[in-house]
């Protein structure tokens, strides 16, 4: 796992440009701590930090192989899983190897078979490949856009990194952002593409980009495709399960202490438990660690998300399975602290919009990496096996809009906003939120023969698989790498993916409830309580000490009326809600609390240009 970053222009010798090259590449460093490399030959230049994983001494980057016709670069971010069985073949095909790294693999595997090495790829990757045999650069990333990769394209080139602070270092670039990409920002529909600062797009999962002196060209190597199923119910339980024990025993290869991310729910639990049965075949433990807010437990209050404390089904689990288990326990003064705020907007380049779950999480991050380096991660289990309440609420079902935006409306229709109604009515984002829906449901296709209702719930899956997953899987991979921790992510596995999308909704829920195939597949791992538990979202906490924090800073903002948040923040609504006297513990309640601090603390960090008419 690692931070990539490079320039294309082929109108210089960028030999002499290495103090900005230097400028890109150390935007990188939290990705990568252990290393870095730069490399320059003629219109090209790459940088790259690194996070060692596999092959620690051997796996150094930028990679080359010098060619009789020119040399080839690599830098190369993520895990090829399946590197072993690739390296076998490559070695049959006469490729020899000097390192142990899954790097090399994919090097000499783009030397094979050019950029094709890309649907031969089971992993998580953003890579660049700068081909001096026809001066060509080709960008490469994962189907399932578990590692970001963006660019921005120049009169001569193009700029590229594994983030936009990356692009946004280069001298040439200015940080502006305009309507639509606020637009972006204050939706959840994750147009493919948009990075929303202006003029940077991203790599779209399952896409090659390849730039060369005629321009940019874009190849799509995988999508989600609908296929009929023909299994019945055993032999799609025998499969899934089959499937969850390959993925996880590949992606506990690691040459670093690795663990578990455990909430107690079924997801994590059943990947877990798989992992630790593994593990204990070879006389080891896995190791586990689950987030947890002081007095949680003891004073939980449920509400309409979560019904339930997570420590005892997390400790259950734990029990059952043998883990080395380790709660970290997290305070309202850490999760209101303006530096971890700063640390979150830095991480994603953007305010995020989660509040204490970004916060919580980094904290969270930051507390495994002094023990680990490698963590596996129950993420997109929800979205592969239909988990969140959207899939069986009738009004999502009928809905025309994205599912997870149902009972919300946009966004600054909620509870507790606090942008100006100016600029909400600029945005307009029930129109962009329209517009975003329409091309969304248009790229599915229909099996012949499939009823109106399983159709509506295959758009709803392929929704959340190709819009809602890439939201979470990016917030994972930022305040993950902020630490220098590698997240993996089991479930987003394309093969696991492309088999149970294509499951008909009766066959997913076959016993009325969320993610029966994934509960029935793993049931003899799992102990009753988390087997019956019903699906509870990441937590919150419910501190009201973290709530009278954020009144004090937002009326310590508001006592600096010139400060550039009030462009997008109305002062009144803010002064209402930093006053609010009621009880402002729940998420929604501290929405615009958060939402104006995260904006603040963003414009001071990155000073972009506000484009709003």
């Amino acid at each position: 796992m690692c931070g990539i970053t490079g320039w294309i222009s082929y109108e210089r010798d960028l030999s002499v440009e290495a103090a900005t090259l230097d400028a890109m590449t150390e935007t990188m460093s939290c990705r990568g701590p252990d290393d870095r490399g730069t490399w320059t030959q003629g219109p090209a230049a790459l940088g790259h930090r690194r996070l060692a994983i596999i092959d620690l001494p051997g796996g150094r980057q930028p990679m080359t192989v010098d060619t009789p016709d020119g040399t080839v670069a690599l830098v190369y971010s993520g895990e090829a899983y399946n590197f072993t069985e690739l390296r076998r073949e490559l070695t049959a095909r006469g490729h020899r190897f000097t390192t142990d790294s899954d790097t090399e693999v994919v090097l000499r595997g783009y030397l094979a078979w050019g950029d094709r090495i890309a649907e031969r790829l089971n992993g998580m990757y953003a890579f660049a490949i700068w081909d001096g045999r026809d001066q060509r650069l080709v960008m490469i990333r994962d189907r399932m856009g578990i590692k970001p990769f963006c660019y921005r394209r120049t009169p001569d080139g193009v700029l590229f990194g594994s983030e936009p602070k990356a692009i946004l270092a280069h001298p040439l670039v200015t940080a502006r952002v305009t309507l639509d990409g606020l637009r972006e920002l204050f939706t959840m529909i994750k147009t493919p593409g948009h990075a929303v600062w202006d003029g940077i797009a991203e790599v779209e999962p399952g896409t090659v980009v390849t730039v060369d002196r005629a321009g940019l060209h874009r190849r799509v190597y995988w999508q989600l495709e609908t296929r009929p199923h023909t299994d019945d119910r055993a032999t799609t339980l025998t499969t899934v399960r089959s499937l969850l024990d390959d993925i996880v025993r590949r992606q506990l290869v690691a040459d670093v202490p690795r663990c578990t991310l455990l909430s107690g729910g079924l997801d994590s639990s059943a990947m877990t438990a798989i992992a630790a049965r593994q593990l204990a075949a070879h006389d080891e433990k896995v190791r586990s660690f689950a987030v947890d807010f002081t007095g949680q437990t003891d004073h939980f209050v449920a509400d309409e998300y979560r019904a339930t404390p997570d420590t005892p089904f997390v400790h259950d689990l734990a029990r059952t399975a043998h883990t080395d288990h380790q709660d970290i326990v997290l305070d309202a003064e850490a999760l209101a602290d303006p530096d971890i705020r700063a640390r979150v907007a830095r991480a994603r380049d953007l305010p995020s919009g989660f509040g204490d779950m970004d916060s919580s999480l980094y904290l969270l991050f930051r507390a495994i990496r002094d023990q680990s380096t490698v963590a596996l991660s129950g993420e997109s289990a929800d979205e592969v096996f239909g988990g969140y309440r959207q899939f069986f609420d009738e009004e999502a079902r009928r809905g025309e809009t994205f599912p997870w935006l149902v009972g919300w409306g946009s966004v600054p229709g909620r509870s507790g906003e606090v942008l100006r109604p100016g600029l909400v009515d600029a945005l307009d984002l029930e129109g962009y939120i329209a517009d975003g829906y329409r091309t969304a449901t248009a790229a599915v296709r229909r099996l012949d023969g499939e009823s109106d209702f399983e159709y509506r719930m295959r758009v709803i899956c392929h929704l959340h698989l190709t819009r809602f997953v890439r939201i979470l899987l990016d917030r994972k991979d930022r305040m993950s790498m902020a630490v220098g921790l590698e997240v993996r992510v089991p479930y987003c596995d394309h093969r696991l993916v492309e088999y149970v999308y294509n499951a008909p909704w009766a066959l997913k829920s076959f016993d009325g409830r969320e993610k029966s195939l994934l509960r029935e597949a793993t049931a003899d791992l799992l102990p009753t309580s988390v087997y019956d538990r019903v699906k509870s979202p990441y937590p919150s906490t419910q501190d009201p000490q973290y709530a009278v924090a954020l009144q004090k800073q937002a009326k310590e903002l508001l006592a600096r009326p010139a400060h550039p948040v009030f462009g997008l923040v109305d002062h009144d609504l803010l002064r209402e809600a930093a006053d609010r006297t009621a009880p402002v513990h729940t998420q929604l309640a501290r929405h615009g609390l958060e939402r104006a601090l995260d904006l603040a603390v963003w414009l001071d960090l990155y000073h972009p240009d506000l484009q709003l008419a």
